[in-house]
């Protein structure tokens, strides 16, 4: 970001003009003379501000137009008729999961029509939330967060959640095979199930999910090189250390080899979809896993649910010291609520040799991130290299990075 002025190859947009667009919520989607602007969340170090160009924004669509199968198109025609599309993301700032919604209304309402693009805050209560899904009833698709689709689940399990979509659509964060078993038993409905693609603020179509469930990268606009801790090229099948995006198609603010974080394994096999563009899948980041001493954790090991919470978050305050919020259901009992949690997770703590770990009450509730994901389990910053390997070597699975939708 200090050299953000000389990195745009346009010239009326300087930071400080950047940043008091941002400030506008009232601007939320709207361009800057011929350019989108929008900001990350920040989640593993200094929130970046991202423009795209106007032919960047057609590109987002017509790339990904490209890709489809009949399978999408289907599905697409099937999702029109049954109701509307809701977007679930961060609505306190310029991010790209409100922020490209409102730019589509904006600029094509007609498409934004036919989406049926409509927006709902992550941030707010629940009851809330679940009394303006039932109210807007026909729901036919969701785009949010996995930790959203948790809550969801639950509501809809508890029989508080009525609606009945056809497809979800979820990034930002690891989508567990135990998450997208339990959506399927919740949601009976979900005749199109759960897609989970990988994208970023960075580069919107960075990659497409095909009719197979597999990641593709779209190689003829993007450059995903999968490296390790020297940026050298990591072979098929083995986990990178990070990834470094070129992005082919903004030429307004270019990204060449620009560290996104996360790690990545490309495919050693040919798609079945007959796609020519290499698959991947996406194993974590680095800056989710807790590291206490030598001990390195996936956030994934801990089954932070309990029958009286509606939302509880792990909080690393210091290597050894953790506190725990929570947001008790109604009527429920707040002590016999943490007793229980804070014993089921300094047993985790425990079963990995931690027995020196501290776990305390908090009165705190719990925290969504800028963007409006809510992380169960926030680690110290800043993050240690090398964590991706050391989970993927203890077979814990470390959460997905922000990267769709954020």
């Amino acid at each position: 970001m200090a050299e953000f002025d000389d990195w745009l190859t346009i010239r009326s947009l300087p930071l400080e003009r950047a940043h008091e667009h941002l400030r506008d919520m009232q601007k939320v989607g709207v361009p800057v003379e011929d350019v989108a602007v929008f900001q990350t969340s920040g989640t593993s170090g200094e929130p970046a501000v991202i423009v795209l160009s106007s032919s960047f924004v057609e590109y987002v669509y017509g790339i990904m137009m490209a890709r489809f199968e009949l399978y999408h198109w289907r599905l697409l025609r099937d999702i029109s008729k049954l109701g509307v599309r809701v977007t679930i993301s961060g609505g306190n700032g310029h991010f790209a999961g409100n922020g490209f919604n409102k730019l589509m209304q904006r600029l094509y309402p007609p498409l934004a029509k036919r989406l049926g693009l409509t927006f709902i805050e992550a941030e707010q209560p629940i009851d809330r939330l679940v009394d303006r899904l039932n109210m807007i009833g026909n729901v036919a698709w969701i785009v949010t967060y996995p930790s959203m689709l948790a809550i969801l689940v639950e509501e809809k399990m508890a029989g508080r959640l009525q609606i009945e979509p056809a497809l979800f659509t979820t990034g930002g964060e690891t989508l567990t095979d135990d998450l997208r078993e339990r959506a399927g038993r919740a949601f009976p409905s979900l005749k199109y199930g759960i897609s989970d693609p990988y994208g970023s603020t960075e580069c919107l179509a960075l990659s497409f999910e095909c009719s197979h469930g597999r990641k593709h990268v779209n190689e003829d606009w993007v450059i995903l090189e999968a490296v390790d801790e020297a940026m050298q090229p990591v072979p098929d099948g083995t986990v990178s250390e990070t990834v470094l995006l070129t992005v082919l198609a903004n030429e307004v603010q270019p990204f060449i080899r620009y560290d996104l974080g996360d790690c990545v394994r490309y495919d050693r096999d040919t798609c079945p979809c007959g796609s020519p563009f290499r698959s991947f899948q996406v194993e974590g980041r680095q800056a989710t896993l807790v590291r206490v001493g030598e001990v390195t954790l996936s956030p994934l090991v801990f089954n932070l649910e309990h029958a009286h919470a509606r939302r509880i978050q792990l909080v690393q305050t210091r290597e050894r010291d953790f506190e725990l919020r929570i947001q008790l259901a109604e009527e429920a009992l707040a002590g016999p609520v943490f007793q229980e949690v804070i014993g089921a997770v300094k047993q985790v703590f425990r079963d990995n040799g931690l027995d020196d770990v501290t776990v305390r009450k908090s009165d705190a509730p719990p925290e969504f991130t800028a963007s409006g994901k809510f992380h169960e389990v926030m680690p110290l910053r800043p993050a240690v290299s090398g964590a991706c390997h050391e989970a993927a070597r203890a077979n814990l699975p470390p959460q997905q990075s922000p990267r769709h939708l954020s």
